[in-house]
């Protein structure tokens, strides 16, 4: 028997398990996906929009994968805390595959940044997800209007959050009081703001479409904007992502062009290019905006500075720039590519492949890609430890892994608690007069798992 722990139950790590139990050479592999939360499923749960069925719907598909005999979900097991060092782990498990994502959000690093009112979408998607963590953040959406800075897939999801009407949100499991503070707000103007121009943008037209889709709002585009992009004119040389998101735009800019004015309850999301953020703007303690200077491209598919700013009133500044990977405590970190250093999923120790040591997902790859990238780059680290599993079986490790987290006191809740959870959670919605609501904080989850 092979026992191996995957660290994080996001897709990348319940796929690298499915690589593993579904493959012949070996046939004796058994499975702990672990995870500090006591709920699975990573960012598919925590981070893919609300309004978003089709790809939440994903969790059934992981789902399956959890409930194979030889994988066991271990939840509120939290890797590198408590002492549970990587080298504590493989005291457990003949193999570990760390999965543990890139969580943490960049930073823009201009002045104002930290000012209240300012944040990182990553808080706000975290807050409208119910992650527990975010349980004591709160946000009161009293500001007019709000700055989106970043054009990819988390701007769309969080400009499009910001731009529901009430009442829209109610089918999904938004926990109640995120949904009560997002009927509530008073929001009404969202620009989404990148330094680049649309052939260059990061959202994929899917997600892009579902913006001007939207009953209560619309969208504007300045054609000004979308006149400084050379491949404006004739996307045809773009690859067919780029040359359909800019077919999209552009068919905004002409709608904004002969719209006459807007209904006053219409909510309006205005799409800004070639702008680069340099100072998130204070007013009374707190952010009034950002100053953007006016970029152009360079020549290189970069861009430059023209010395033109441009104001942009907000009480809201949320950054959508992309993650980056944190260190791990006991694991080797290359700080400027944040990620783990390994070869083909092996981790790198002083450049030498670390025995029972792996790692899979943007831990090992940097935050790119969509969901479905990680099943080869899950496949590829899997199919470097089972090569190197004839001489991993020959380690001893613990007969019970989690009587041994238990003794050096965990409290892991393993399948059912979490099955209890989603129990609580439809009951929940059930007493609200909706469907499956979350529950947002520990205390509550714990509880729920029978822990507390």
């Amino acid at each position: 028997m092979l026992r191996v722990a995957v660290v994080g139950s996001g897709p990348s790590g319940v796929y690298t398990a499915q690589s593993l139990v579904e493959q012949t050479a070996v046939p004796d592999v058994r499975v702990h996906v672990l995870d500090r939360l006591p709920c699975p499923y990573g960012l598919v749960r925590y981070g893919v929009a609300p309004d978003h069925e089709k790809i939440k719907s994903l969790q059934n598909n992981l789902r399956t994968v959890l409930e194979h005999e030889r994988i066991g979900f271990v939840g509120n097991v939290e890797a590198g805390a408590r002492g549970l060092t990587p080298e504590r782990l493989l005291e457990l498990y003949h193999a570990v595959v760390y999965c543990v994502g890139a969580a943490r959000d960049r930073r823009l690093g201009v002045p104002g940044e930290d000012l209240p009112g300012s944040f990182s979408a990553t808080e706000f998607v975290s807050w409208y997800s119910a992650h527990p963590d975010a349980a004591a953040r709160g946000f009161v959406l009293g500001a007019r209007s709000a700055v989106v800075i970043g054009v990819g897939n988390v701007a769309v999801d969080v400009a499009r959050v910001l731009a529901r009407g009430p009442g829209e949100l109610d089918p999904t499991d938004v926990p109640e009081a995120a949904l009560g503070v997002l009927a509530a707000s008073r929001v009404r103007e969202v620009h989404m703001v990148g330094r680049r121009g649309p052939s260059q943008a990061k959202f994929t037209t899917k997600e892009l479409r579902e913006l001007g889709a939207m009953p209560r709002a619309r969208v504007e585009v300045d054609p000004a904007d979308l006149a400084l992009d050379p491949a404006y004119a004739d996307p045809a040389g773009l690859p067919a992502v780029g040359r359909r998101n800019v077919e999209v735009v552009r068919g905004w800019a002409d709608a904004t062009g002969r719209a006459m004015g807007r209904d006053p309850g219409e909510r309006v999301i205005r799409m800004r290019f070639f702008l680069r953020p340099v100072e998130v703007l204070e007013e009374g303690g707190r952010a009034a905006g950002v100053r953007f200077e006016r970029t152009v491209p360079d020549g290189s598919g970069g861009v430059r500075g023209t010395g033109a700013y441009e104001d942009v009133e907000a009480q809201l500044v949320l950054r959508a720039v992309g993650y980056r990977g944190v260190p791990l405590e006991g694991l080797p970190f290359d700080a400027s590519r944040g990620t783990v250093p390994h070869a083909s999923g092996r981790v790198l120790r002083d450049g030498v492949p670390s025995a029972g040591e792996y790692v899979a997902g943007w831990i090992k790859r940097g935050p790119t890609g969509v969901i479905g990238t990680n099943r080869p780059c899950a496949k590829e680290t899997a199919g470097s430890l089972l090569a190197d599993a004839p001489a991993l079986a020959r380690r001893t490790v613990a007969d019970d892994p989690l009587a041994t987290l238990r003794a050096w006191g965990h409290r892991p809740v393993e399948w059912p608690g979490w099955l209890s959870i989603e129990e609580a959670e439809t009951a929940l919605g059930r007493t609200l007069g909706r469907g499956s609501v979350k529950i947002p904080d520990w205390s509550g989850l714990l509880t729920a798992a029978g822990q507390e």
